[in-house]
Parts: structure tokens; sequence; C-alpha cells
């Protein structure tokens, strides 16, 4: 596939049915700024500044789309409760100029039940090392209610006035793992056969589709591969993007990677803060942390587009728009994304270091971000997410308690990019 002339990556665009000020999204980082899963004046704040700083459209992490899907109890859950915050949030970013996407969902085995009160689901029955929880398997019943939750939550998306939905099919979330020949083990249609196992997500999507028609834009964040053995792998998400191309229930594309149970830094190129993860949970898990922390924390080298080689082979398999995730920092790296047939970039850490960054880059193309890819970041998800290198976030005891109550509430923190 050729393209004679590359986008210029500020400049205005279409995604789906969405008119963007610019081709440059706030990746889904998981805030941690819901209560009891409405929406608060943080969160609202939170996505304002980065509007505010010049991105086309911000993205809200994980809103769930039913009590079991989600990652902890204070989550987003599509239900009548939340709708006036919702709409006090699309109001303020809209009033900023950007555009505003909520990330639905089922977070499957990544649900910590003991936090959320409920039973997490899996394609199989599943043992969760992180919790030492053992995860049912999802009956015929549980799948056709996903489904339909993913469905109402497109239609309450609309209604509280976003402009798109990001469907999360990555990082062993549930319709991840259905993809997954190392979790799912299934021997019914929705198991066995790469067909069998994209079912469950292919039919969350026209579900969202026939919602959606051409009121809201879809974005599919979609795992290349899972970084472990035996997991999902990117000749099968090939296959996979061409299938929802073919059925024309996207209009995006967003590549990622890793597994939120099996290689939580796989996506995270950069630092493995093991140290100070330990520090934020209770004895004994602490010790063990400290431990064995590098053995399930592995460390991956940063480079800036670090996952857009893996993603071109994707972007030849399809003519559909394509985001680029992962290292995108500079004006640089967009311009060689665009370059290589992408249509958009989503950043994530680099924003949490600097909400203003678009705008500084587009006031000077050489700017380069201040995010030294240290990771602290993703420390902070247990209390709110902040890059600690900002002043005002500077990290201080109080934001690593001895001993919390509940140190699990949070699954472990694979709602980052960039």
């Amino acid at each position: 596939m050729s393209r004679i002339e590359h986008p210029d990556v500020l400049a205005p665009a279409a995604l789906g049915p969405v008119r963007l000020r610019n081709r440059t999204l706030k990746a889904a980082t998981y805030e941690n700024m819901a209560r009891n899963g409405l929406v608060t004046d943080q969160l609202i704040d939170f996505h304002v500044e980065h509007a505010r700083g010049g991105v086309g459209m911000t993205t809200v992490a994980y809103c769930a789309v039913t009590p079991d899907g989600r990652i902890d109890q204070h989550q987003i859950l599509w239900r009548p409760e939340a709708r006036p915050g919702l709409r006090r949030l699309t109001d303020a970013v809209h009033a900023e100029g950007a555009a505003i996407s909520a990330q639905i969902g089922h977070s499957g085995p990544v649900n910590n039940g003991k936090a959320t009160r409920t039973k997490p689901l899996s394609p199989s029955r599943y043992f969760n090392m992180q919790f030492l929880r053992i995860v049912a398997a999802a009956s015929i019943d549980d799948i056709e209610r996903v489904i339909k939750a993913h469905a109402a939550a497109a239609r309450m998306a609309i209604e509280t006035g976003f402009d798109a939905v990001e469907v999360h099919l990555g990082h062993n979330y549930l319709a991840s793992s259905f993809l997954s020949p190392n979790i799912n083990h299934r021997k019914d249609d929705y198991g066995g056969s790469l067909n069998n196992r994209a079912r469950f997500g292919l039919r969350i999507l026209d579900a969202v589709r026939d919602v959606a028609q051409d009121q809201l834009g879809i974005v599919v964040k979609l795992n290349m591969d899972d970084g472990v053995p035996g997991g999902f792998w990117i000749d099968e998400a090939m296959q996979v993007a061409q299938w929802i191309e073919k059925a024309g229930s996207a209009d995006a594309l967003e590549m990622t990677a890793g597994s939120s149970l099996l290689n939580p830094m796989y996506l995270f190129k950069g630092d493995s803060p093991v140290n100070e993860f330990a520090a934020a949970l209770p004895q004994p898990v602490r010790t063990g942390v400290k431990l064995i922390g590098k053995h399930v924390l592995r460390e991956y080298p940063y480079a800036d587009g670090y996952l857009m080689a893996d993603a071109q082979q994707i972007r030849s398999a399809v003519s559909m728009p394509m985001i680029l995730l992962g290292g995108v920092t500079n004006r640089q790296t967009m311009d060689e994304a665009m370059a290589a047939g992408f249509d958009f970039v989503a950043m994530g850490r680099a924003l949490l270091r600097e909400p203003d960054l678009i705008n500084r880059i587009a006031e000077d193309s050489g700017t380069r971000s201040l995010c030294n890819h240290n990771n602290k970041c993703m420390v902070t998800i247990f209390t709110n997410t902040r890059c600690v290198l900002r002043p005002e976030n500077q990290l201080t005891p109080q934001d690593a308690p001895s001993e919390p109550s509940e140190p699990s509430d949070v699954a472990t923190p694979l709602g980052f990019a960039g």
C-alpha cells in the first residue's frame, strides 16, 4: 500500500464521523480519579488540562460495561447515576476545542474480585497468580450479557456527548483473553481456532457498530502480541484486523501489546519501578515483590516509536485508518508515523509529563518531551495517576502508605501507553 502524500499530524482530520482538530490522541491511561463509579471534578480537570494542551481527542480510560467488568471498585461504570457527571466531562472537554472518547470494555480475568466484590470471568477456568484466586469460565449467558452491555455503553456514550468509544480488545482483558490460546481452552464455538477465539470480540464490535451508526467514532485497541509464549501473536493479529476491516465495525485500529496478567511491562519500555511498587504494597506482598519483582515486572529498553515496526505489519495487511501507539514523544516520530502510513498518533506518558506538549510542538517542531520513561507514574495508579517529575506532583510518604487497607484494589497497571 502506498500513499503519495503524508498528512500533517497537526492538521484537522476525520476519525469516522468525528472531525478532530489534529491527528494526536491522548491515550487511555487509567486515572483512578472516579469515585464509586462516578465522574469527579478531579477527573474533569485532568482531561480538560489535556484538551487545553492541544490534543485532538482525549480518552477516558477503562469505563466498565458491567460491575464484574471493573478492575477496581471506583472505576466508571455505565449506569444511569453516571450520566450527569459524564455529560459535565464531555461538555468541559468540548469547551476546550477537543473531542473526547470513552474506552469501554470488560476486565475479565484482570478483575480483582475481592476489590470489586464480583466474580471475575475468563474464557476458561483460570488461576490468577496476582490475586491467588481461581477465575470462573464465562458461560454463554455471560458472553451474551457482556456483548449487550457493550452496546448499552455505546448508546449511553452517545447520549452523554462522547465523540467516540475505544473498544478494548487488548492486554488480556476479557475479549483479549478469548483471543489468547494461552488462556482460552474452550471446546465450544468460542475456543480452539482463531475464528472461534475471535468470535466474541468481533460480536462486541458488531453490537457497538449497530448502536453507533454514524453518531460515534469507533476505535479498536487490539493486541499485536501478548508478550508471552503460547499467547496471541502478530500473525493472528493481522488476520483479526482484516476481519474487523471486512466487517466495517471500526473506524480505526490502535495496536498495542502485552498482558496485564502475564507480562505487565511488555508495553512499557523503559525502567521497571520494582522498588516503588513494593513500597506501595503491604506485607507480605511487599517482600515478595522485592524478591521476585524483576522476574515479574521485566524491563525492556525504550526507543522512540518502539511499536512502529510491528504495527507496520498490521498496516500492510489492512487499508483502514490506524493509530500509532508507543514511544510517540516528538514531532520527528509523529512525522515518521505519518510517512509510514499511520493516520493518527496516541500518546500517554509524555502527556502526563507535559499536558501542553502538543501546543509546544506546534510552536516549535524541535520540542522534545521531558519524559524520561522511569515509569514511576505507574505506581501512582494506586492513588491518582500523575507524573512524579512534575514539581506539583512530587511523591510524598503519604502516597505510599506503609500498610494500605486494600492494596489490590487496582489490578496490575497496564493502562498506560506512550
